[in-house]
């Protein structure tokens, strides 16, 4: 397989391998025979047929920015960690149609960018979009903040190019809006994990760039007053509504303790805080009048209790600053166990309130840092330890502290992975939550389509 890419990209010493072994929070670290950096859809399907011949695993990855270890390879040292990183031009926009065709290896950010250089907007938003890269967030159906208004990645994607675990390539680049000839067969590989085949390159929807956005931040009361915002926020923002986060109190504490250049700009501190996003596509004050119009009638009601409106574009990309460093921010408070869940809209208040009985139960003075997509009902229920704690005896709490919240999630009818995936950390817990008949049908696809299971092995299944 090395003849394929070439001594210098396929990587043999293990400091060379390093960064493709360890994942960024230290939680995952495996082993790999071989690192290789293929170029071209070709070699990849060359490296594919070949691993599947011999019966070798092979795990592909893209900026190594997951959280479940589902691009990692495992600790015995036999399986080829296939790097999609050189697989990175962005081979067309077509700004009239909406669409664009990029490589797998290409980063959330550029493609941001190149979208923009045409007009458009490419819409997807992460906190890694910097160094994450389409391959792996189409691999795992990323959500980020705006699903509310754009849809997660599936939704954004109207056709791939895969490589199949025999090493036949896919070609299902198309940019129809509309195809109705048989399985879908996009929707089965995007938020398969590389488990089922290697995708190479995407056909991604774009949309007009908005005129203006209005950005604010509100204070509130309570979790229902949280609720009730964004029910209000629906009814009058209607289609304009692009943004609906949601942090409490101690979230932003630990934002403003632990990350310079952030302070909390409402003048009273509150238990809840929302940032709401307005969008308007004509210019001229539509944006900024209908964010007024919401928060005075919001205020009325006494649903917040303090809100600030950006007025520059650098008050706007402050406030943002705020709700993503969240999970940065966290860091300095010791061990984290992280949990990305579900439920039903509607019942995020009753679920917040719930899992907090349990997160005390199982660790006295255990600290939630709740943050999320309210309007999508992604609630990021992270858990810090308690203040003197042991971090590493914390941590070793990882699976009954995991446990005890997901069995919450469920009681709401809920899911265990919102928007990262299942890979290595979930996989025991799918097994818990997923229906035999759902699990029966996942085993079949899987086996149909890589039957000598070289695809990410271990992931997910």
């Amino acid at each position: 397989m090395s003849d394929v890419v070439g001594a210098a990209h396929a990587l043999i010493d293990p400091e060379q391998q390093l960064p493709y072994l360890r994942e960024l929070r230290g939680l995952y670290e495996g082993r790999a025979a071989l690192v290789l950096r293929p170029e071209s859809i070709s070699q990849v399907s060359e490296i594919v047929g070949i691993a599947n011949a011999a019966g070798i695993g092979i795990v592909p990855q893209g900026g190594n920015t997951g959280l479940v270890g589902g691009q990692m390879p495992s600790g015995d040292g036999t399986e080829v960690v296939l790097s999609l990183s050189r697989l990175n031009q962005v081979r067309n926009v077509d700004a009239a149609g909406g669409t664009m065709i990029v490589e797998a290896g290409v980063t959330l950010a550029a493609a941001q960018d190149a979208a923009e250089r045409a007009g458009r907007l490419f819409p997807l938003s992460l906190p890694s979009e910097g160094s994450c890269e389409i391959g792996g967030v189409l691999a795992t159906n990323a959500g980020g903040t705006g699903v509310l208004a754009y849809g997660n990645a599936r939704a954004l994607t109207l056709g791939l190019e895969v490589v199949l675990a025999s090493g036949e390539i896919w070609d299902g680049l198309r940019t129809l809006k509309k195809d109705n000839t048989g399985y879908d067969l996009r929707d089965l590989f995007v938020g398969s994990e590389g488990t089922l085949g290697v995708i190479t390159a995407a056909a991604l929807k774009l949309f007009p760039r908005p005129a203006e956005t209005a950005v604010a931040l509100a204070a509130l009361p309570t979790l229902e007053d949280v609720a009730t915002l964004f029910r209000l926020s629906e009814a009058r923002g209607a289609h304009s509504l692009t943004a609906f986060e949601f942090m409490s109190r101690f979230t932003l504490e630990l934002v403003t303790r632990h990350v310079p250049g952030t302070r909390l700009p409402v003048r009273e501190e509150a238990p809840w805080y929302v940032l709401i996003e307005l969008s308007s596509a004509v210019e001229g004050g539509g944006a900024e009048t209908a964010m007024q119009r919401l928060l005075e009638e919001a205020s009325e009601k006494h649903i917040i209790s303090d809100v600030v409106i950006a007025g520059s574009l650098a008050q706007a990309q402050s406030l943002w600053k705020l709700r993503e460093s969240a999970s940065e921010a966290q860091r300095g408070e010791g061990g984290s166990i992280k949990h990305d869940v579900s439920v039903p809209v509607a019942r995020i208040p009753e679920f917040i309130t719930a899992a907090g009985a349990e997160v005390e139960r199982v660790c006295h003075g255990a600290r939630p840092v709740v943050f999320g997509h309210f309007g999508d009902g992604n609630v990021h229920y992270n858990v810090t330890q308690p203040v003197g704690m042991d971090r590493a005896e914390y941590l070793a709490m990882w699976n009954e502290m995991a446990g005890a919240v997901h069995d919450v999630v469920a009681r709401f009818s809920g899911s265990i992975s919102a928007e990262h995936g299942i890979g290595q950390m979930k996989r025991a817990e799918l097994a818990r939550f997923k229906s035999p008949v759902e699990l029966a049908i996942m085993r079949k696809i899987k086996a149909a389509l890589d039957p000598n299971g070289i695809l990410n092995p271990g992931k997910l299944l």
